[in-house]
């Protein structure tokens, strides 16, 4: 079907959505507006669905949900005869009512559902789908994106992210299927009526409590510590379940951005709601300036990811960036249990292959196993997985990303904010008992093994044409490796596309055993890094920079010169 007759089929058939009719109606004779909404359809992958919310395929509405839950609905009906589905929501734009629709399908194919009251945490929703043994789980969220956008995650039968084959499968059945006429739907209170539909049960968010408690590694440090804490959920999921932790362990002092408490998916104070950029951050900072705690927490809209700031020894507040609060947790869990003759045989720390290279001298000194994977947290999950099925799941102790995502535990299969806001500011309690600050620990890290500063850099690639200048940018740099970036040669090419890791000082060439990915890491001499790859879940192009130094200066220095030799190597 052509784009203009698909949209003429929008306009008979998507009557159901006023805001649909109305942007459709708006749209009517404008070419450039239909082919941006019909160009394509939104691609189901391993992180589900993402898009912009409005009219067409090429957009998140109820029309896109619904065609995504029957093709979902068709995979656990092919795989598993029937069975159940968990569902819960963030605060995006039309989150719970895609939730309801996604809900609708599910049970008119015979499926059980349980879903939320409430917006939850996207943890919590892993946690809903091993605890109710349910064979898949969806989450709709758009996690960090500015407000336009929402999302659909689907999760497996062990709480992780689909894997690539299950997303796969789903998407084949979705593929095969016509939104208007092929997708089955019921009504919603009948199918609540009949119990096919069920709210859960406010009980299991206090038994998830429990295990996010039971990752204490030093249960009572923050009594008496007088920890003060200014706290933003950033309008998101986090509010009442991170708060409810802090209270458990002893933290009294909790300053809330007010401006910032309450669900809002239009987060108007916070046009980008990333914990990873200062702007999201700025109403916390100034509240700090008024409040002056120890610390700043911040968790995303979907609270799984954290981002904090630091009272610094001059008084201001210091962002620690991802990697850092990272190698702070790790280091704080291993040298803690270590000292508490708590670490087990063959402890396991996992992290992406664009996280720092600095927890590997970590590991190294506390005799750890780390394991590197794929960009995204269900891979983290699939190492506890498999940990689990050999009955070694008590050999992992933490997994974390450089995008401000950590795990303690195996509870739940995703990146959990609730659990990470509660062992940083264990951490924080248990060091100002020793007179120290966060910002003395990070620093006093650096000192033992090095400076490593990682920057992150994006590049915004919008529309058709913005996809295939992606592809064009990848392709010419894995057919011209570099020699050097600035001065720093390239020594070790690691392809995951390929699967490769090549030697280029010599003839040690390895296989990669790690799912097939569009990522090229050029290993420079130093230690230093500079690592290319596509945003999975946004029309972007990410550079990830390690630069490592005798002091703080130094790798700064070394780093803008990584990121402007980089930069003219790909063209930007």
């Amino acid at each position: 079907m052509d784009i203009v007759k698909l949209y003429e089929s929008w306009c008979e058939n998507a009557t159901e959505d006023k805001d649909i009719v109305k942007e459709l109606c708006d749209i009517k004779n404008n070419e450039e507006e239909i082919h941006e909404r019909f160009y394509t359809s939104l691609t189901f992958g391993t992180a589900g669905l993402r898009g912009i919310i409005g009219a067409g395929t090429n957009r998140m509405n109820i029309y896109v949900v619904r065609q995504a839950t029957q093709g979902l609905a068709n995979y656990v009906i092919n795989k598993y005869g029937s069975g159940s589905v968990a569902i819960s929501h963030d605060s995006r734009i039309k989150a719970d009512l895609f939730m309801i629709e996604a809900a609708r399908v599910l049970a008119a194919n015979g499926i059980k559902v349980y879903i939320t009251r409430e917006l939850q945490p996207t943890p919590v929703l892993s946690y809903l789908v091993r605890y109710f043994k349910c064979q898949a789980g969806i989450m709709i969220t758009a996690s960090h994106n500015p407000a336009k956008y929402n999302g659909y995650k689907a999760y497996g039968e062990d709480g992780c992210q689909m894997t690539d084959a299950a997303a796969t499968a789903v998407y084949d059945e979705i593929c095969r299927l016509d939104m208007f006429n092929d997708v089955k739907i019921t009504d919603f209170d009948e199918a609540v009526k009949s119990g096919m539909i069920e709210y859960i049960d406010d009980s299991v968010y206090d038994d998830y409590l429990e295990k996010v408690l039971e990752q204490q590694v030093n249960p009572g440090a923050c009594k008496g510590a007088d920890l003060k804490v200014v706290y933003t959920p950033l309008n998101g999921a986090g509010n009442k379940l991170v708060r409810r932790v802090l209270d458990k362990i002893g933290v009294e002092k909790v300053c809330v951005v007010k401006e910032q408490e309450l669900p809002d998916g239009n987060f108007t104070t916070c046009p980008y709601p990333n914990p990873e950029i200062r702007e999201a951050l700025q109403k916390g900072l100034d509240l700090c300036e008024k409040e002056q705690p120890d610390l700043l927490l911040a968790t995303d809209p979907d609270s799984d990811r954290v981002g904090i700031a630091v009272k610094d020894s001059d008084g201001s507040y210091r962002l620690i960036s991802g990697n850092e609060n990272g190698v702070m947790l790790t280091n704080y869990i291993l040298s803690c249990k270590k000292e508490q003759g708590k670490l087990p045989e063959h402890p396991v720390v996992v992290k992406t292959i664009v996280t720092t290279k600095l927890i590997n001298k970590l590991c190294d000194k506390y005799g750890c196993e780390l394991k590197n994977v794929l960009t995204g947290f269900k891979y983290i999950g699939e190492i506890i997985l498999n940990l689990e099925k050999n009955n070694e799941e008590d050999r992992f102790l933490f997994g974390f990303e450089e995008s401000y995502g950590y795990l303690s535990g195996t509870y739940v299969r995703d990146k959990d904010a609730v659990v990470a806001s509660m062992l940083v500011c264990e951490m924080a309690a248990y060091y100002k008992k020793q007179g120290k600050s966060l910002a003395q620990v990070i620093d006093e890290l650096y000192d033992e093994f090095g400076y490593y500063i990682n920057k992150t850099y994006s590049f915004e690639f919008e529309g058709a044409a913005g996809m295939q200048k992606m592809a064009d940018i990848m392709a010419n740099i894995r057919n011209n490796i570099p020699e050097k970036i600035d001065e720093y040669k390239v020594i070790r090419v690691c392809d995951y596309q390929l699967k490769k890791e090549f030697d280029l000082v010599g003839d040690d060439n390895v296989d990669i055993h790690l799912p097939t990915s569009n990522v090229i890491s050029l290993n420079l001499e130093g230690d230093n890094c500079v690592i290319i790859r596509p945003s999975g879940t946004e029309p972007k192009i990410k550079l990830y920079i390690t630069a490592v130094g005798k002091t703080h200066d130094d790798a700064v220095e070394i780093c803008d010169r990584l990121v402007d030799s980089a930069k003219k190597t790909l063209g930007f």
